[in-house]
Order: C-alpha cells, then structure tokens, then sequence
C-alpha cells in the first residue's frame, strides 16, 4: 500500500504539473497588462497556487474537521517553506549552470515589498489562530489580508507605457504557438491524453474567450489530481501509521509547489529575475491568506467551527512559528547581499533539509525532534497570553 501511495502522490505531480502549463499560458496572457514583479506576485502566484488551494478545500471537506484542517495548514504552510527555499535555490542553480549569469539580483524593492508582507501575513496568522476552536471569521480575515495585498499591488503598479510586461512575451508565446501548429496533425485525443491543453483551446492566438477557456479547464483537471492527491496522502498516513499531518507538510505541499517551481525556473531563463522570485513569494502569501483562509471560511459557513484536538493544535501552533521563524531566515539570505549566489543557494537548501528532517523526527518520536518541539511550544505558550480575546 505504501508504493501505491507514493506512486499515486507522483502521479498527481504529473497531472498537476501538466495542466498548470495551460493555466499558467492562460493567466500570464490576462495579465499581460500588469508590470514585471507585479504579475509574479499576483498573476503568476495565483495562477500557480491553484493545487495548494485546491488541496487545502478537499482536505477540509473529504476528511472533515481536525485532520482536514491539520491537513490543509500542513499543505499550505509546508508549500510556503518550500517556496521560499527550494524555488530561489532553484532559481540561482539553473541560472548558474545554464551560464546565463553568475548570480541572480533581484530589485530589493521586491523582496521588501514581498518579503515583509509575507512576515506580517505569518505573524497575524500566529495570533488570529490560538484557540482550539476555528469560526468564519477566521477564514474571512485571512481573506480579507490578501485583498488588502492584491489592492496595494495594483494601486502601487505604474503602468508598463512600453507593453513589456506581454508584448515581449509575445513573441515567445507565438514561438509556442508555432510549434504547436507544426504538431497539430496530433490528434485532439493525444493531447488531451498528455495533457498538453494550450493546442486544444488555443489554435491561432490567444484571445479572452480561450484564455477563460484554458483556464477553467485546466482548474478542473488540478482539482481532480488535488483530490486523488488527497487519498493518496490518507492511505500513506495509515499504511505508515503516522497522522496525515506529517504527510500533507512533506508530500502534499512538495506536490502542490511543482506549478511554481517549473514558472519560476521559466522567468529565471529568460532574465526575469524579480517574477521568478517574486512569484515564490506571492505564492506564500496566496497559500497563507487566500489558500487557507478561504477552505476554512467555506468549510465553517456550511458545517459549523472545527474543533481541533490537543495534538493538533500543538502541531498547527508549532508548524506557524517554524514557518514564520524559516521565513525571517530566509529573508536574511535574500537580502544579504546585492545578489544571490552559490552560497544563497546552498543555504536555502540546507534550511530546507533541516526542516523536512525535524517533520520526519517528529512523525516517528525522535528525541531531538521532541526537543526542538518543546521549544516552539515554549514560545507558543508566551504568544497565547498576548491573545487578549481567547
């Protein structure tokens, strides 16, 4: 049962990864108006957050309750910490070995402007979720904090007078296209077998109608992988006997971050170095706020307030400290220096390494791993007497 499991949860890697191409082609063509490092963090993050919030939703409503909700955070954070050390390490290797460039410089306006959004989200997140008990109101706060971001985003944007932000994309979107066009003597079956949507709905250009259309479809088949996706984490969680939470923070959200992984690798190689990062970071504050916050404003206003169990509480508590703690750090490594390099990279990878060996030490008792959780539990502890309202 347990290779079944691992083999379904790469399986909807594939489909994830697959239909993500189109919807991405769709939304980058959309928001072709905005400017570069705007539609990384909106556009393109959203775009490419689809699995996390889809996995989050079917969490909540296929396993109901606590281990839904355990394992939608357990998604969505575990996504978020991914995101923030896999994909820029990612980013800088491929720019290194491909010899595009020695290092990556990213606009520090950008990393200030995400990274410390990104901060206040996790921190308003530590403190707006104490209790054993989650209400609407949860849900719609968080929501409300990534409107509130979208807004500032686009309010701030200055408009893109050269059209750069699609027209130099066109031409790679027509180069697409192009090649598309020498295939389309594929049948309409094989590419709807392999997934490659953008033929099926895109046959000369794109226009607003097949962009919706691309879109929607492309949605609905990341969905349907979220919930084979969402089994699969159950059935591993049972053969090894250990609670869907530890799965959902390592496999499910490592799953669901392959769509931004694979868009920011693709800005990285033609030199858009501020939506490659950008997009990482956007996709945290999309998974923070929007990817959870809108399963569980969802969830509660249908089936009333989740009430979590002890177990569960200290294991969402200590997972929104280390996340906001792994995100200060990380934020260190970007800012450290005029451009990420080897060293940037490694350290992200090293942070990354550490994190996913504490998740497993704690899944199966490891007295270190007890230990490192009895800290953030300590630190939980002070951050509940500042929550006046419980």
């Amino acid at each position: 049962m347990i290779l079944i499991s691992i083999f379904a949860i790469t399986f909807c890697c594939l489909i994830i990864w697959k239909a993500s191409d189109g919807f991405e082609a769709a939304s980058e063509y959309l928001g072709r108006n905005l400017s570069e490092g705007v539609r990384g963090a909106t556009i393109n993050a959203i775009g490419s957050s689809m699995p996390e919030l889809f996995t989050t939703l079917l969490f909540l409503f296929i396993l109901k309750d606590k281990d839904g909700f355990a394992g939608g955070i357990g998604t969505t954070a575990g996504s978020a910490i991914f995101n923030g050390m896999i994909i820029p390490a990612a980013v800088i290797l491929i720019v290194i070995f491909k010899r595009l460039n020695t290092a990556v410089k990213v606009s520090r306006k950008v990393l200030l402007r995400d990274g410390i959004a990104l901060i206040l989200c996790e921190i308003v997140l530590i403190f707006l979720i104490g209790g054993t008990t989650l209400y609407w109101w949860h849900g719609l706060i968080l929501i409300i904090m990534y409107a509130i971001y979208v807004f500032y985003m686009l309010y701030s944007m200055k408009s893109n007078q050269e059209g750069a932000g699609f027209e130099s994309n066109d031409g790679n979107n027509q180069e697409d296209t192009d090649e598309d066009t020498d295939e389309e003597s594929d049948s309409f079956l094989k590419n709807l077998f392999t997934l490659n949507l953008q033929p099926i709905f895109v046959k000369k250009k794109f226009t607003s109608v097949n962009s919706w259309s691309l879109l929607i479809f492309s949605m609905l088949i990341i969905g349907a992988a979220c919930g084979l996706l969402v089994k699969s984490c159950e059935w591993l969680g049972d053969a090894l006997n250990i609670p869907i939470y530890f799965i959902a923070v390592i496999l499910a959200s490592a799953a669901t971050s392959v769509p931004d992984t694979i868009l920011s690798m693709k800005d990285a190689k033609k030199g858009n170095y501020d939506d490659a990062v950008s997009n990482a970071l956007g996709s945290n504050i999309f998974d923070v706020c929007f990817a959870l916050g809108f399963p569980l404003l969802l969830f509660t206003l249908i089936n009333g307030p989740i009430t979590m169990s002890q177990e569960t509480l200290v294991n969402v508590s200590e997972l929104r400290i280390l996340l906001l703690i792994l995100t200060l750090v990380a934020f260190v490594v970007y800012i450290a220096k005029s451009e990420m390099g080897r060293t940037s990279a490694f350290l992200l990878l090293l942070i990354y390494a550490t994190f996913t060996l504490y998740i497993l030490g704690k899944a199966f008792d490891s007295e270190t791993a007890n230990q490192v959780s009895g800290l953030l539990s300590t630190i939980d502890f002070y951050i509940d007497q500042l929550r006046f309202w419980n």
